[in-house]
């Protein structure tokens, strides 16, 4: 008879203990602990021979390091995110809050792969084949090369792969699937563990290109251990704003690309339709000759992208001004302002100060320091800035404007969308071309980036 025991596992880095923490002993994580019923039983081992295999330790200079061959998906932006294709034989983890186009992202691409002669198997344990099919006519994915699959039984899974043996592999969604040896419910930190385990040795040793879909909390990250992310070759996440029509895919792990591109979606009636040139759909609603609008230009991996950034700075009725932003760093803000009121001698502390980048982008790089200091003092000084220029460079502490990389991208980018001026560091002009039909001006210090810009 099988034995039956109770064990306490972290949801943040899956550390197991016969007794509950309060304070994981593993990641030092508190409240983490959750206990989970399971029950022993004894077996062969993985009952699945095609895993196993017979290889012997080879010295690594006698290893082929041939390039790894990509597949690619038929959608461009993420190819782009996944480093120009998918790998066979890889394991890629997709999260995203509920309604965000998971689903729909991954059953264009599994029609786009099936149009390539692949075969492709879609498994879904949250719908219906009835309900997929009538998704799959909404959004024009019929293929004769797509199966569908509603099930949730790693066992019966199993056999299904084994029957079709196909090219692409999904599952919609890691957390509905269940292993029947494990007691734990479905989406338990012991069911995912597992799960996850077996679909890793399934698309290691057939070569099977694999994507799990996983549920994310309240706090936007991947329910379950952290473990999983460990366990996976690539995790991407699906982002954007209910309210909003747009969708950004970004990589945060990827062992076969860079994990600073984004991938640019547009919701429609008919699914998710690629954004070749995301500036021009973030500047689409750009108020001209109004004070606290800046456009800077940031770089989201080697794609540049031309973004609108507004600041409102208004007296206080309060001892201690509030400072707001979204999109961007909060301390990054607070700080840009105390170099204002030191260097500059703008007197803000009885100022509220408000920042917002438009079209709810997230900013997360130095090059926009310049931009928000333009936006701030515009809109404390009440200057409107000119409707055609574009602003970067970093900000030190003393007031200097730092050199950024891709400067070049990046005021070939504004040339190429039709503005006339572009503010960036002095020490950013160097080695590289300039071109003729934009006027750059270098500047060193914020002071004289004011002075041109509010002129």
């Amino acid at each position: 008879m099988a034995k039956v025991k109770t064990k306490f596992f972290c949801t943040e880095c899956g550390y197991e203990a016969p007794k509950w923490y309060g304070k994981c002993p593993g990641c030092q994580s508190w409240n983490s602990m959750v206990e989970e019923t399971e029950k022993v039983v004894k077996t062969q081992g993985m009952n699945s021979s095609l895993f196993t295999t017979k290889e012997k330790p080879l010295p690594i200079i006698e290893i082929d390091s041939g390039k790894e061959p990509r597949v690619q998906t038929g959608i461009k932006e993420l190819n782009r995110v996944l480093g120009g294709g998918i790998v066979p034989g890889s394991l890629v983890l997709v999260g995203g809050d509920p309604g965000i186009g998971k689903s729909t992202l991954l059953l264009q691409t599994s029609h786009e792969m099936t149009q390539a002669g692949l075969k492709v198997l879609y498994i879904s344990g949250e719908e219906s084949i009835r309900q997929t099919k009538l998704r799959a006519e909404r959004l024009g994915a019929l293929s004769p090369e797509l199966y569908v699959l509603c099930e949730s039984n790693m066992e019966l899974i199993e056999e299904a792969i084994e029957s079709i043996q196909p090219d692409f592999l999904v599952i919609d969604s890691i957390q509905t699937v269940y292993q029947p040896e494990v007691t734990s419910a479905p989406g338990s930190v012991s069911q995912v563990r597992e799960c996850t385990a077996r679909f890793m040795r399934i698309a290691k040793g057939k070569g099977i290109a694999t994507v799990l879909v996983g549920h994310v909390t309240k706090e936007g990250a991947i329910a379950g251990p952290r473990l999983l992310e460990h366990m996976v070759d690539c995790v991407l996440y699906f982002e954007g704003e209910r309210h909003q029509t747009y969708r950004l895919l970004r990589a945060v792990k990827n062992r076969f690309g860079s994990t600073n591109e984004i991938g640019i979606f547009e919701m429609s009636e008919t699914g998710l339709v690629e954004v070749a040139n995301p500036s021009e759909l973030f500047l689409s609603e750009r108020p001209l000759g109004v004070a606290g609008s800046t456009v800077v230009a940031s770089m989201e991996g080697t794609r540049p992208v031309l973004v609108e950034l507004q600041a409102l700075v208004s007296a206080t009725h309060f001892p201690s001004p509030r400072r707001m932003s979204t999109g961007v760093d909060h301390q990054r803000m607070s700080l840009i302002i105390a170099v204002l009121e030191k260097r500059m001698g703008m007197f803000l502390q009885n100022q509220d100060a408000y920042l917002n980048v438009a079209g709810g982008v997230k900013l997360d790089e130095p090059a926009v320091d310049l931009a928000i200091a333009v936006s701030i003092a515009s809109s404390f000084r009440d200057a409107p800035t000119r409707p055609f220029d574009v602003v970067f460079g970093e900000i030190g502490l003393t007031g200097e404007v730092r050199a950024v990389s891709r400067a070049e991208q990046r005021v070939k980018e504004a040339e190429k969308l039709g503005f006339k001026r572009v503010i960036l560091p002095e020490k950013s002009l160097k080695g590289w071309k300039r071109p003729g039909g934009i006027e750059i001006i270098g500047v060193n210090t914020v002071a004289e980036a004011l002075a041109v810009a509010l002129d």
